[in-house]
């Protein structure tokens, strides 16, 4: 192990609230495709996760809180009692193998179609996604959601909240409220897909009362030391288009988040080179994960994104979420530990072909240097 491997404070323990973390690295969600057609875990989600256990948290992949937030085919959900049997299996592994997870609720909003859930899309605004989505049939055209009444908000106020208490039953140390990356909670916030004249609409203080109900809610459900929440801060995915008010939209959104109390903020594609970040960070006064940017649709670092983490940390993150590095790499913690080279990311198999092909069949350090062992012997016969 080199010194500065050995030095660095991502690989530190610290604690999250009152749970323990051995070291700062999170697996964040990262959707790939792989439970039941009605959203189930499956087997092989069980491996997948298990092999990623020595990350200091688990945030496992977004998981529908109810039937019609489901985004594309293949998504788990936590809404039925088959989903929560599904995910016990999951972090009954990831727990005898030493690992801690969280679980994300995304609800997709508009992001979303009947062939993947049975169900017309809602959304703050009938404003369709600019964009194809996926179906078990391939891509098709974006249908126009249907704008949420206010018992629609009442209800999936207490779905991410019934989720909430679903996901603990399942075994999860708590649950990460996905208000990011242009779904349903980030859609509120967001002029260009909340066009409402009513509570939830119009001024800044309105546009986040959606997002702070359900925080709310969530943490009344499960307590405040079991929650965090995910933002993505001028972030354009899925369509969403905050203009200029993205500034304007997290100086009102993080303060009022803070009164809350959840125990952690997710900051997506975080820069500390940039004003907003510093005013985040001082405006949140609990652990703050930050995924940091590293070019986004571009190559991975050949160290997966492990001095930006440190150079974030420096900058007062508590905790580092690399995506793609842990995809390709089960063994991550150990790699950046030692500065073993990583394994090639192969985007090909990442979602949509449901099998183990790109999902559980990275190598790890210990399994290639059996399989070089396992050559070099054949060689000698």
């Amino acid at each position: 192990m080199t010194n500065a491997a050995s030095s660095s404070r991502l690989f530190e323990s610290t604690a999250l609230g009152s749970l323990a973390l051995p070291n700062r690295l999170v697996m964040p969600p990262l959707t790939r495709n792989r439970a039941t057609a009605d959203g189930v875990p499956r087997p092989l989600m069980v491996t997948h996760y298990a092999q990623r256990a020595a990350a200091g948290l688990i945030i496992a992949e977004g998981t529908t809180p109810n039937a019609v937030g489901q985004t594309y085919p293949n998504i788990p959900g936590i809404h039925t009692d088959a989903h929560v049997a599904g995910w016990r299996r999951v972090t009954d592994a990831v727990r005898a193998a030493g690992g801690r997870m969280f679980l994300q609720l995304q609800h997709g909003g508009r992001v979303g179609h009947p062939d993947n859930s049975g169900h017309l899309p809602v959304a703050p605004s009938p404003v369709p996604l600019p964009e194809e989505i996926h179906t078990p049939a391939g891509r098709k055209p974006s249908v126009v959601p249907r704008e949420m009444t206010a018992d629609d908000i009442r209800e999936t106020v207490a779905d991410f909240a019934a989720a909430a208490r679903r996901a603990v039953d399942a075994g999860f140390e708590g649950v990460e409220v996905h208000a990011a990356n242009g779904h349903l909670l980030h859609q509120f916030l967001a002029k260009n897909t909340n066009r409402r004249t009513d509570a939830y609409g119009g001024p800044v203080e309105n546009r986040i009362r959606f997002v702070v109900e359900v925080v709310r809610a969530v943490v009344d459900a499960i307590g405040a030391d079991r929650v965090g929440v995910r933002v993505s801060p001028g972030v354009t995915v899925n369509g969403i288009d905050e203009g200029d008010e993205t500034d304007a939209l997290y100086a009102a959104l993080v303060p009022a988040l803070a009164e809350v109390g959840p125990a952690y903020l997710h900051l997506v594609f975080a820069d500390p080179g940039q004003p907003l970040y510093r005013r985040i960070r001082a405006a949140w006064p609990n652990t703050l994960i930050a995924n940091p940017m590293l070019g986004f649709g571009g190559p991975l670092p050949a160290d997966g994104g492990k001095e930006a983490g440190e150079r974030l940390l420096a900058a007062g993150a508590d905790l580092i979420s690399l995506g793609r590095a842990f995809l390709a790499n089960p063994d991550l913690v150990e790699r950046l530990r030692t500065g073993a080279p990583l394994n090639p990311l192969r985007e090909a198999n990442w979602m949509y072909s449901g099998d183990e092909v790109g999902y559980n069949d990275y190598p790890t350090l210990e399994r290639a240097a059996e399989k070089r062992g396992d050559r070099l012997a054949v060689s000698r016969r």
